[in-house]
Parts: C-alpha cells; sequence; structure tokens
C-alpha cells in the first residue's frame, strides 16, 4: 500500500489569470491520482505549517513590475525560515502569468525554491497575456485552453510523480 501523498498549490492572482492556471493545474492533479490529496490555497491563506505538511508544491504567480507578487512574496517571507532544513529534496513546480516574458518572477521563485532545497521536476510555464497597457494589465484576464492544458499537464504530472514515488 502506499503512502498517501499531499500536493500543495499557492498562489495569488489579481485579475484572474494565475488563479484560473492554478485551478487547472488543481483539477487535473486531482483527477490525476486519487492517493494524491490536492490543497489549493491562496497565499494569504497558506504557511508554514501548510508547507511541512505537504510533500510536493506547485507556486503560481503573476508577474507585477519584473517580479512576484507581494502577496506572495509576503508567503515566502512568513513561512521562510518555519521551514528551512525541513522541505529538502521535495519537489516543486511555477507556474507564472505575465503580461511580457515572466522570466524575472521564474527566477525570483526559483531562487526561493533554492533557499528552501527544493527540487524543480520542470521548467516554470510562463504564460504571456502580452497586457501592455494599463487598462489591459488591470482587465480580468481569460487564459485559453492551449494555456491551461499546458497547466493541468504540469498539475498531473506532479500528482503522478508524487503517487508514485518519483519524487
Amino acid at each position: 500500500m502506499r503512502t498517501p501523498k499531499t500536493l500543495l498549490i499557492v498562489y495569488h492572482s489579481m485579475t484572474g489569470g494565475t488563479r484560473q492556471m492554478a485551478e487547472a493545474a488543481c483539477a487535473a492533479a486531482q483527477a490525476a491520482d486519487p492517493a494524491v490529496a490536492v490543497r489549493l490555497l491562496h497565499a494569504s491563506e497558506a504557511g508554514a505549517a501548510d508547507m511541512l505538511a505537504a510533500d510536493g508544491y506547485l507556486f503560481a504567480t503573476p508577474e507585477n513590475l519584473a517580479a512576484i507578487s507581494g502577496q506572495l512574496k509576503d508567503f515566502f517571507d512568513r513561512s521562510y525560515y518555519g521551514v528551512l532544513d525541513q522541505v529538502n529534496g521535495r519537489p516543486y513546480a511555477l507556474l507564472v502569468c505575465a503580461g511580457s516574458d515572466g522570466q524575472n518572477a521564474a527566477r525570483q521563485m526559483a531562487r526561493i525554491a533554492t533557499g528552501w532545497r527544493l527540487k524543480a521536476i520542470a521548467e516554470p510555464l510562463i504564460v504571456c497575456t502580452h497586457a501592455q497597457t494599463p487598462e489591459a494589465i488591470l482587465a480580468p484576464k481569460q487564459i485559453g485552453a492551449d494555456d491551461l492544458a499546458r497547466c493541468q499537464a504540469l498539475g498531473e504530472a506532479l500528482a503522478v510523480g508524487l503517487g508514485m514515488g518519483v519524487f
């Protein structure tokens, strides 16, 4: 019998794009392996105890001013020392919803994960909305089916890998 595993998805979203990405990954992860519990938490609700209770992680953020969102940064700040040296080697992946390239937010999250000594299981998944004007940046986002399918595939891969003990 397999030991039950938990996948924690922590996200922040201002205009709905990142939330759609995280929800797509969550739904696919839940469907992929019923032995893997999947928890989807807004960054304001998540903390060190949630990190310690999970076996793998998916972090999702919009890119704001070439950085992760303030709320996701707050989650990392509140949780960082409470989990340091207690989550070493656990798998993680990243989702970024960006108006342009998303690379700085992905690098910032990867640096935090490196400090926690987490193990990346995939390249950051960046969805570019091409929002470049104040109006477009602040407008509600609708993530396309192809990009949501990529998010689903990543959520499924995390759940299956956790369930099988691959990572």
